[in-house]
């Protein structure tokens, strides 16, 4: 079979070269146009819900992420649920069908979020990850002064209110977390005679 292509192309070498270039220029083409992701993703469809409240792994467990939990179990297009706590944190992973829209997926998450939301007790905070996928995190950095005239504060400061802005506004970045520094703290200390004094009190 080869030996006959072969001779066919040596015979006809007009149609050949003619054959060659065109599928040179069908390759540049695509190249250039064709849409390529340098790590493909192959990850499933998932949302993620974070919670905050400052309770102990058990506590978070019995009154937020296993309500949570169950109200998504009979989402449409839900494979499965998986939810995990730990110290002041919840975190529930909805995994949907291959192939569903993840637009989609968010907002009939939400959709069902929104029913158990009035039953959480007061003081938790929930929300939804990022519309990002698992092999979204690209690039990582650290702040490092090595003028050693700002320390860590200092440092989250700048990253928290300027550097994290600034990396949100370039397109197709989804999320800039930060991870590490110490929050600035502002502390005011009451003299109890001088509220006396004055008749203030502290509520």
């Amino acid at each position: 079979m080869i030996d006959r292509i072969i001779e066919a192309c040596a015979r006809n070498r007009a149609i050949t070269l003619i054959l060659t270039a065109v599928a040179v220029v069908a390759g540049v083409w695509a190249m250039k146009n064709i849409p390529l992701d340098a790590i493909p993703d192959l990850s499933d469809t998932q949302v993620i819900i974070y919670s905050k409240w400052d309770r102990s792994p058990d506590i978070i467990e019995d009154q937020v992420t296993y309500p949570i939990v169950t109200a998504l179990l009979g989402a449409p297009k839900v494979q499965a649920v998986r939810g995990f706590s730990d110290f002041g944190y919840s975190y529930v992973y909805v995994i949907f069908e291959d192939g569903t829209d993840l637009y989609w997926a968010r907002s009939r998450t939400l959709e069902y979020l929104s029913k158990i939301l009035p039953r959480l007790p007061q003081g938790v905070q929930t929300e939804l990850g990022p519309d990002a996928t698992s092999v979204g995190w690209v690039f990582q950095y650290a702040l490092v002064d090595k003028s050693g005239q700002n320390d860590l504060a200092q440092l989250k400061t700048f990253q928290d209110w300027y550097l994290k802005y600034y990396l949100q506004s370039v397109p197709g970045v989804a999320e800039v977390a930060t991870v590490g520094g110490f929050a600035r703290q502002y502390q005011v200390n009451v003299d109890p005679n001088a509220l006396l004094a004055y008749g203030v009190t502290l509520d």
